[in-house]
């Protein structure tokens, strides 16, 4: 991978999938009761993040099954849309249910991710595309672990499995496409951020404005929520 490449992925990666900044200094605070289980807010930041990261991975993942340059990359492409979907729509679900408001945009730092991918073309575009996705959802998986182990909430419960599954798959698809610069991500996950907060926060959903919906594709292979019902 050319130095360019790597100072542009060193200044804005971190520090997952999502790019998003804990929101509150008081993790374990309660902020409700349902009857689900206890809700603290590090269960209402997790649910914002899952739906910050499809807002910037499922557009990607469109782009990449276009104008990939390999089978592999269009086909990771594919994959990232269809996880994204399914994942997207149990995030509303359980949001729904626990009242917590999502955003409608990603993160500052994630939209830089989808510009700079939109502007790359050729081999450039293909590692790009494997090394951040690898990188991003790699360190995410921590996030999902911390909160797996720690909610008191069945529905954030399995929120967290079905993401740990779908970042799994993702991982395994960019893989494959034998274009990860695992050095950068070794990099990316394990140095601390420096990104202002306004940087790794998805801005609120403007009032009356309608809900986005990542729209699963045709040919779907990912099994309904586990969350729903």
């Amino acid at each position: 991978m050319g130095g360019a490449l790597s100072i542009t992925l060193g200044s804005l990666l971190y520090p997952s999938m999502l790019g998003v900044q804990t929101v509150s200094g008081a993790p374990a605070r309660v902020v409700a009761k349902p009857a689900t289980g206890t809700l603290t807010e590090a269960d209402r930041d997790f649910v914002v993040k899952v739906r910050s990261a499809g807002l910037w991975e499922y557009p990607v993942g469109q782009t990449a099954s276009k104008k990939g340059t390999t089978k592999a990359v269009r086909s990771a492409g594919e994959q990232l849309v269809d996880g994204d979907a399914a994942l997207d729509a149990a995030c509303r679900d359980v949001a729904n249910q626990l009242g917590i408001a999502l955003p409608n945009q990603p993160s500052p730092q994630q939209q830089s991710f989808e510009s700079r991918l939109n502007a790359e073309r050729g081999r450039q575009f293909d590692t790009d595309l494997a090394t951040t996705v690898r990188a991003t959802n790699g360190q995410f998986l921590t996030t999902i672990a911390s909160v797996r182990t720690t909610t008191r909430n069945s529905l954030v419960r399995a929120l967290a499995d079905q993401a740990n599954d779908t970042v799994l798959d993702h991982i395994t698809a960019v893989e494959k496409t034998g274009l990860v610069d695992f050095g950068q991500v070794l990099v990316q996950e394990t140095t601390s951020p420096s990104l202002p907060a306004q940087s790794l926060t998805p801005p609120p959903a403007v009032a009356g404005q309608p809900q986005v919906v990542l729209t699963p594709p045709a040919n779907s292979t990912v099994s309904p929520s586990p969350t729903v019902g």
